[in-house]
């Protein structure tokens, strides 16, 4: 018995060759544009065109490596910077620094008003100035505080830097602390300074300035004292320090007899900021460290696979045969690892499409040599031969060679085009009870009375709708028809059966045939097969019809298989075709 199906029209029933490595989709080679087609190499690699793109040989440290260190340090030196900024730490101190000076403030006040004030006839307190000035002298030496006192006029009677009287001043102003000189350490706190100078400051504070003949008015604090309330300023000096001032109201029996005015630098803040700083500074290196290390090992385990995956794919883009593998790292369980087997599975299907665009191509230059061998014997002898009749026939056998290279070059076009097309193409939902009753029905009105039957047995109340190509699932039924035509006896029957189960929709087609030679049913499938009945003529079909079929269910995640119907003796009743559509 012979067997075949065909691509559009009858079918020759053929099986597309298993590529390497249990590949079961088909070798069709897609149809290419003009533009840059790739050129096999070798043992089936494809050259890269010029214009491919190799992995850049890079330092120790990759671009992705540098970005993930940038961003990691990046937002620990922002939290760091923001921490050191400690502007409500700064201005807590001074709100201390302030309330310490006031405390002492009064404490002076109260003394110059019992100590240093006198009681004249008439009954208004009068200050001392003499006994203000030595009072000032004792109260002031054990702290580091500067403390000028005013009368009641706003005049300037006494100056804790000032050791003599008029005529004879010595005035003593405290000195920077040593320098030393050059060294590491004075480096290192010039770099402190203009580092945290940089910081912007939340508060700007009025200049501070300092007259040689000073009056209470050149200070509003102190103008305030003498109106009997303490007052408080915070300036600038050049240098980039402040000034702490503080003025009391000096009084003996609730009569203001002047104001003492309390002042100090902001030196003990800046250690206490600078202690603080030097703390966090030192956790932040420390922090650095850590993340710098955290963050060469993190892009280590991206960086390292991730180049080692591209010059793997490069090797293979480049390369001559297949000695490039791609590194396996499923193990990793990760995205990368994801991409790995990604990429290992591309590069089989790869290997498994050039094996098979290389098999196609044989079996094409097969098929075609065989009607040039007969063509070119046909035409070598008609030249040679004088009898009409005998040129006849030749004419005749040349005819039908030519006819054959013609439909055998469409049908191997159709098939070079479909791996492309169905690459290409959209899913769409496909009504199979439609199109199998359509399919029936077209049969029915253009077969003569002699031809098989076609009957369709479909479920009722059930969804087949099924996600694909409708012109391309009606291809593979209209095979299946054909197939079964022209295997089955006048007036013999052709049942479809539809059944949904499990997620599939399956379509089992039978005929009443003389079923498929035993061990062939996968063989059928196979491109170029070709099995015929003994009456039909030869060289009529090209055996694609059922290799393509296979590609285009396979195409849809589904499947179709042959066997042959038997009876309880184990005789042949006809064929079978299966075939399983996922229904998502």
């Amino acid at each position: 018995m012979a067997i075949s199906a065909e691509a559009e029209t009858p079918q020759d029933r053929k099986a597309e060759g298993a590529a390497p490595e249990g590949s079961a989709e088909a070798g069709v080679a897609a149809e290419r544009p003009p533009s840059a087609p790739p050129q096999a190499a070798p043992g089936g690699a494809v050259k890269a065109g010029k214009a491919g793109a190799r992995v850049r040989r890079r330092g120790p440290f990759s671009s992705l490596t540098r970005r993930i260190l940038a961003v990691n340090v990046l937002a620990l030196a922002i939290l760091v910077v923001g921490v050191l900024y400690l502007d409500q730490y700064r201005q807590g101190l001074i709100r201390a620094e302030l309330e310490a000076l006031t405390t002492q403030g009064e404490i002076f006040a109260g003394a110059l008003g019992e100590g240093a004030v006198a009681i004249p006839p008439d009954g208004r307190p009068l200050l001392l100035p003499g006994l203000a000035r030595q009072m000032m002298r004792r109260l002031v030496a054990p702290t580091e505080t500067r403390a000028r006192l005013f009368d009641d006029d706003g005049f300037l009677v006494a100056d804790s830097w000032v050791l003599a009287g008029p005529g004879g001043l010595v005035l003593v102003e405290e000195l920077p602390a040593p320098g030393l000189g050059g060294n590491i350490a004075a480096f290192l706190g010039d770099l402190y300074d203009w580092m945290f100078n940089l910081l912007p400051r939340r508060r700007d504070y009025p200049p501070y300035s300092e007259t040689a003949d000073q009056k209470a008015a050149d200070y509003d604090e102190a103008d305030a004292a003498l109106w009997g309330e303490i007052g408080t300023a915070v300036r600038s000096t050049s240098g980039g320090g402040l000034i702490l001032s503080v003025a009391v109201p000096v009084q003996r029996y609730k009569q203001i007899v002047g104001a003492i005015l309390l002042s100090t630098s902001d030196a003990d803040i800046q250690e206490a900021l600078r202690s603080v700083r030097l703390d966090i500074f030192r956790a932040f290196l420390l922090a650095l460290g850590v993340t710098v290390l955290l963050s060469i090992f993190l892009a280590g385990t991206i960086a390292r696979p991730v180049r080692r995956l591209a010059l793997a794919a490069e090797k293979v883009t480049h390369g001559h045969g297949r000695k490039a593998t791609i590194p396996d790292f499923a193990d990793r369980g990760d995205e990368i690892g994801d991409l790995s087997g990604a990429l290992r599975d591309m590069t089989a299907a790869l290997w498994q499409r050039m094996d098979a665009i290389e098999r196609f191509a044989a079996d094409v230059a097969h098929e075609i040599k065989n009607p040039l061998t007969s063509l070119r014997s046909a035409v070598e002898t008609a030249a040679r031969v004088e009898d009409p009749e005998r040129q006849r026939r030749l004419m005749a056998i040349i005819l039908e060679d030519v006819q054959r290279l013609d439909r055998l070059i469409s049908d191997i076009s159709n098939a070079s085009r479909l791996d492309a097309e169905l690459s290409r193409a959209e899913l769409t939902p496909v009504d199979l009870v439609g199109m199998l009753t359509m399919l029936s029905d077209l049969y029915r009105s253009t077969a003569d009375e002699h031809a098989p039957r076609v009957e369709v047995d479909l479920p009722e109340g059930v969804d087949l709708l099924v996600p694909g190509m409708e012109g391309r699932l009606v291809q593979v039924f209209r095979n299946l028809i054909d197939n079964a035509v022209s295997f089955s006896p006048p007036g013999g029957k052709i049942a479809f059966r539809v059944e949904r189960a499990a997620g599939f929709v399956t379509v089992t087609v039978d005929d009443e045939g003389p079923g498929i030679p035993e061990g062939m049913c996968e063989a059928i499938f196979k491109r170029f097969y070709t099995e015929r009945p003994a009456q039909e003529k030869f060289g009529t079909h090209s055996g694609l019809g059922l290799s393509i079929s296979r590609q285009i269910i396979e195409a849809h995640d589904g499947s179709v298989t042959a066997e042959n119907r038997r009876d309880e003796r184990g005789a042949i009743l006809g064929a079978r075709f299966v075939v399983r559509l996922p229904t998502h």
